[in-house]
């Protein structure tokens, strides 16, 4: 597994070695043992999947402590622009963010420590994201901010007419109005 460390710290790209031949390929999406040793110790206790079409942005969604989570995320079947949100009060990138393009084909996995939120939008026709977490959902630890938030400036990759949000994820504030959450 080779692990990119990104701009923001804790947060990671996990390329993992593939093994292929006329049959297919084969490679270790994830290995509790070497994630903790190249990565960080971390106990993932919850595995959700979403299906989703060509436009759609889910995001940007957070929890907070104490039911802060980590995620470890993947493509499954598609291709996604995949973004964490450094909404950790204390850090020096507090508001800075990081995008990377997550795929079937390129089989990248993002791990985003607590303190981020998370979303993503979808490049394919469609696509099957995946993503361990290492807390339960919890409703009321969760928020989110607004996907076209002016300050973040986020690139979607999208046309905003083609965009499709869910109804919850059109009235999310901006991290300025959210700032006191993350006191």
């Amino acid at each position: 597994m080779n692990i990119i460390k990104t701009e923001i710290e804790g947060v990671v790209i996990l390329e993992p070695r593939i093994f292929e031949d006329e049959r297919g390929y084969f490679f270790e999406s994830f290995t509790e043992q070497k994630f903790c040793e190249e990565v960080c110790e971390c106990n993932f206790v919850q595995d959700n999947e979403a299906k989703s079409k060509y436009g759609v942005v889910r995001g940007l969604h957070f929890q907070l402590p104490p039911h802060a989570q980590s995620k470890l995320v993947r493509v499954a079947k598609g291709r996604v622009l995949d973004v964490a949100v450094d909404i950790r009060k204390s850090s020096p990138t507090f508001g800075k963010y990081v995008a990377v393009e997550l795929s079937s084909d390129n089989h990248r996995q993002i791990f985003i420590p607590k303190g981020f939120a998370h979303g993503y939008s979808v490049l394919s026709d469609e696509a099957v994201v995946e993503y361990k977490c290492d807390d339960y959902y919890a409703p009321e630890c969760e928020g989110a901010l607004a996907w076209n938030d002016a300050d973040l400036a986020i690139d979607w990759q999208i046309p905003a007419d083609k965009i499709i949000l869910s109804e919850k994820d059109k009235c999310h504030p901006s991290l300025a109005e959210c700032k006191t959450l993350f006191e």
